[in-house]
């Protein structure tokens, strides 16, 4: 039995179920609501309905029935470890690249990798999520924090509850983007119909407050620094969207005519800043975009 724990650091006034499908946004809401009927969910150490609303100091426990004959295996899959010791690694993710297995995708993950070339990792996220302090999306690149013990997942994972951890972006985004900065505060929660897309919506939403300044304007497009001040799902991709300047090449937040060839959203994780759990030391890695990026950035200039 695998267990998940959650610990709910503002009020929501949101359901137990959709909370939770918003927190484990790999695991579909239906079968939520079935862990809740069997038991399998506590609140505060008590078992409670799906109807329960969710409040600030909450200590959820989901527990995870094993899958049968699941085993995740190391992989010999040439990943950019940027740094390493032996409580954290930073990695720079290529675009394409999953970061961990989920039902139907085992295989080809960034978990794969880490687990053949880091062996040791966190288990606080069970058997399909080692290591995994947060994550960014499939088609996003970037640098991305990974525990390999205990200790400093949960010390980790309080610096993101505290919004205290440095993250930035780089986006090409559609359209001329006038403003030389700005910021973006508008909730962030699940899109009423399309439940696998996030939208900007009063309801069942979470805070989501996005900083960003324009490096560089090439008409039709702009290219853009992000700073996150909170860290919701798809957050940069629907912000961005919501203004209407949807990140270049997002296939679900951007416009059905792209103009480049781009396999995804042209998003690069870019600086990442924290402090080390152990040392007590404020580290900050930085990372060059990547070549498909570039490409695309001189081929504008060139115009």
């Amino acid at each position: 039995m695998e267990l998940l724990e959650i610990f709910v650091d503002e009020d929501d006034n949101e359901r137990l179920d959709l909370y939770l499908a918003h927190e484990l946004d790999d695991i579909s809401r239906s079968y939520i609501q079935k862990l809740i009927k069997e038991g399998l969910v506590k609140v505060n150490n008590k078992v409670v309905k799906a109807r329960y609303i969710v409040l600030e100091g909450d200590h959820i426990q989901v527990y995870l029935p094993e899958p049968k004959e699941l085993e995740i295996e190391p992989e010999n899959i040439p990943i950019d470890i940027v740094y390493e010791d032996k409580d954290i690694a930073i990695v720079n993710k290529p675009q394409g690249m999953v970061v961990h297995p989920a039902p139907g995708n085992y295989n080809g993950t960034l978990v794969n990798a880490l687990l053949y070339h880091l062996g040791n990792l966190s288990s606080i996220n069970g058997i399909i999520r080692p290591g995994i302090v947060h994550r960014i999306d499939k088609d996003t690149s970037g640098l991305l924090m990974v525990a390999k013990n205990n200790f400093a997942h949960e010390e980790l994972s309080k610096q993101l509850k505290a919004h205290t951890i440095n993250r930035i972006y780089n986006a090409l985004v559609d359209g001329n983007i006038k403003e030389d900065m700005g910021t973006i505060d508008a909730p962030i929660g699940r899109h009423p119909i399309d439940r696998k897309k996030m939208t900007v919506t009063d309801v069942n939403s979470r805070e989501a407050v996005t900083h960003f300044r324009v490096l560089e304007r090439f008409g039709q497009y702009t290219l853009i620094e992000a700073k996150l001040e909170t860290g919701r799902t798809h957050q940069i991709r629907v912000h961005m969207s919501f203004i209407n300047h949807a990140v270049t090449g997002d296939p679900v937040y951007g416009g059905k005519n792209q103009r480049f060839n781009t396999n995804g959203q042209l998003l690069h994780a870019k600086t990442l800043g924290f402090i080390h759990p152990r040392t007590g030391e404020y580290l900050e890695f930085d990372s060059s975009l990547p070549e498909h990026f570039t490409k695309i950035l001189n081929m504008l200039r060139d115009k």
